[in-house]
């Protein structure tokens, strides 16, 4: 059984100043003993298949930024599992469309030098799965499958729900998020939800608790 510190969408380098710190104070306050990074851990905005900011960094630019700001985060948490985000597998998928086979493509951790970080699509701990999530919001995808599950993805969104059967109760959680919601990265969510920055904790598989930063 583990008390596992679920950590949101950092969208490098366009993470919220001191959600790090925040972070490793959530981590000691509650004697975490795993980390799940729950998605997204770099933006792409430069290689998007969406319009980027012809004023925002060149790719190979953001790519360098994002290393250095990730680096911090492997420093603090040197072991952890990372749950790959749709802004995450970008680049995979633009040599997929280019018609560049997987051999062609360097591993994450190799890429973003954190060799000790396990990248995964998914993982279950003590009978949670933790995932992204860009298909289903937490409490669909749990209720759905009666099984409890961690996610993030959408920013504006931090909750733990419950759904109760006969013999057995799941819950939902939204973990929230680091962005920086003033970075030219973001500005497609100027005028949605303000983003709920924070993280989670997970108590044995058995409860769950939504964490928010101070604004």
């Amino acid at each position: 059984m583990s008390v596992v510190l679920a950590i949101g969408d950092l969208h490098c380098p366009f993470t919220r100043k001191g959600y790090l710190r925040f972070c490793k104070n959530v981590d000691r306050r509650f004697s975490c003993d795993r980390v799940v990074f729950i998605g997204d851990i770099i933006d792409n905005h430069a290689s998007s298949y969406h319009e980027s900011d012809p004023d925002g960094h060149s790719a190979g630019a953001e790519l360098d930024f994002a290393i250095k700001e990730v680096g911090k985060w492997y420093r603090a948490f040197p072991e952890a599992t990372v749950c790959i985000g749709n802004h995450d597998r970008i680049v995979n998928r633009k040599a997929f469309t280019a018609g560049i086979a997987k051999k062609w493509i360097r591993e994450y951790g190799d890429v973003l030098g954190t060799p000790t970080w396990d990248f995964v699509e998914s993982i279950d701990i003590d009978g949670v799965v933790y995932c992204h999530g860009d298909a289903k919001k937490a409490f669909q995808r749990a209720s759905s499958n009666m099984q409890s599950v961690v996610q993030g993805h959408y920013h504006p969104e931090s909750y733990v729900i419950w759904k109760t059967g006969s013999n057995c109760r799941v819950f939902g959680m939204q973990v929230g998020c680091g962005i920086d919601k003033d970075s030219y990265a973001m500005a497609y969510g100027k005028y949605g939800p303000h983003p709920s920055v924070g993280c989670g904790v997970i108590f044995n598989g058995k409860d769950a608790m939504p964490v928010l930063m101070d604004l």
